[in-house]
């Protein structure tokens, strides 16, 4: 692996991705073309799971709410993105059925996604430039 790919890596992804960085293990284990695959399969599954966790909230339903929650909680965690699992898997034990408890998990939850979309969108970017 390049020191350049290292060094590319803002310090403030390490709360998202952390050290070593997955995409640069993938790097590191993968060819390039599939790791671009694997950040290509997060980035669909946490645009979907997102607006799961969204739609769950705003129809009130709790028990969607958690099963897309740790949905996302296990393809963050396969990803390395601590943040985001953590925040996912916090929502599901502090979550209750009313509806304010649902839209500040959701909140919560989407909070954490963007950021995480906002590092795999750097990271993929770095990869690129590597590659």
């Amino acid at each position: 692996m390049s020191q350049q790919l290292k060094k590319s890596f803002d310090p403030a992804m390490t709360r998202i991705f952390p050290e070593p960085e997955f995409a640069v293990q993938l790097r590191e284990e993968l060819p390039l073309p599939d790791v671009r695959h694997v950040l290509f399969l997060f980035a669909g599954d946490l645009q979907r799971l997102t607006l799961g966790i969204r739609t769950a909230a705003e129809t009130g339903d709790a028990m969607a709410l958690r099963r897309t929650a740790h949905a996302l909680a296990g393809a963050a965690g396969a990803v390395g993105a601590c943040d985001l699992e953590r925040s996912c898997r916090s929502s599901m034990s502090h979550l209750n059925p009313d509806e304010s408890s649902l839209l500040n998990q959701c909140l919560t939850i989407e909070a954490a996604a963007a950021a995480a979309q906002e590092a795999l969108e750097r990271v993929r970017a770095d990869i690129a430039e590597a590659g």
